[in-house]
């Protein structure tokens, strides 16, 4: 007897639902044995979560600025993931197109008209994330190389470019000693909603509508959705699968970049230390959680978002060791991502018996005929 997973003919509408509510409820469960064994009471600690990410105005506007790069990138890894390409890059791509809207900022902003700088600084930001998208898609396109490596391994590239733009060549002569650059001109920034919430929500919302229309209703997203199910059946009705998989991971890359660009003009409103700290990263798990659905990545980036920041409030609410939060975070997502692979695939017991002993001997036995 053994126990095997198999795939979901058909995944219909309450699993969908019922699967992600039952993995969240083991998942604070979960969170709440582990509060136990330190000795916290694990409905204060949640109490505590929930009013340091949603309990005003600050608490939810703090939770937001975690939430639009998580929206973003997991945006772009779901398109990418779409057609079984495995975008690991997004960090990268995200810093690339920081790295971009600096440049517009302070180098481009003066001979550009007030109102286009913003505008500009998004465009270059897309592009450069999607140039830097679009190396490992050629790769893996024409010469197979796997996407895996070579979008981690640029990931470290375009991060110490970063690094080295904003300690060196780039670095504020007049910041006390600080690596980081000037401060971008009022023109520069990304316009704030309330706090310091800003404008990317509303071109994250926009991304994600045009994205659900894009698979839902043009030729291309019918393409992306039949190459990432079976890639045989897509070659076979002829569609070019390198040429979709640029296609995707150029789209990819530029809402990553997209990240990059709304986290320097919109919350730092400057390049330094702080660009780069994982986003790009989480954006798997929101992906994979919102089974690769654009309105599904929006509203599961917020939750994360909710919980890194209520996991550093309970920090200092509760008195936990730094790593707690941490901790509590990982226990949280654990149960939640083993949740999803339930939603696709079920266990199944399969008993072994003597006929099911002799069917590799006359499954060879016909490979040997033939």
């Amino acid at each position: 007897m053994r126990i095997v997973f198999e795939k979901r003919q058909e995944v219909s509408h309450a699993i969908r639902v019922l699967v992600p509510v039952l993995s969240l409820v083991f998942a604070l469960v979960f969170g709440a044995f582990l509060l136990l064994l330190s000795g916290v009471d694990p409905f204060a600690a949640y109490a505590a979560m929930a009013q340091g990410a949603l309990g005003d105005v600050h608490a939810v506007a703090e939770t937001l600025v975690k939430a639009i790069p998580l929206m973003l990138t997991g945006l772009g890894v779901a398109i990418a993931f779409r057609m079984l390409f495995w975008n690991i890059g997004a960090e990268g791509q995200l810093a690339m197109g920081g790295l971009a809207a600096t440049w517009v900022a302070l180098y481009a902003s003066d001979p550009l008209p007030n109102w286009s700088v913003v505008p500009v600084a998004v465009v270059l930001g897309m592009l450069a994330g999607a140039v830097w998208a679009a190396i490992p898609a050629i790769l893996r396109a024409y010469l197979n190389v796997n996407e895996t490596i070579t979008t981690l391994m640029m990931n470290y590239i375009a991060i110490l470019l970063v690094s080295h733009m904003y300690h060196g060549p780039w670095r504020d002569p007049e910041g006390y000693g600080f690596p980081g650059t000037a401060r971008f001109p009022e023109v520069a920034w990304l316009p704030r909603i309330y706090d310091r919430a800003h404008a990317g929500l509303f071109l994250a919302v926009i991304a994600a509508a045009i994205l659900w229309f894009v698979l839902q209703r043009t030729k291309w997203g019918f393409e992306l959705r039949i190459a990432g199910e079976n890639p045989k059946a897509a070659r076979y009705i002829g569609i070019n699968i390198p040429r979709l998989i640029i296609k995707a991971m150029l789209v990819s890359g530029a809402l990553c970049g997209l990240a990059g660009v709304c986290e320097v003009t919109g919350v730092m409103r400057r390049l330094q230390q702080g660009l780069t700290v994982g986003y790009g990263y989480t954006a798997i798990i929101v992906a994979w959680m919102s089974q690769l659905n654009p309105w599904g990545v929006l509203l599961v980036a917020f939750l994360l978002a909710a919980l890194l920041v209520g996991g550093d409030q309970i920090q200092m609410a509760m008195g936990l060791p730094a790593a707690m939060g941490l901790v509590l975070q990982g226990a949280l997502l654990f149960p939640m991502l083993g949740g999803s692979l339930f939603a696709e695939y079920r266990l199944r017991i399969v008993r072994s018996g003597p006929q099911e002993a002799l069917l590799p001997q006359a499954s060879l036995a016909k490979e040997s005929e033939s």
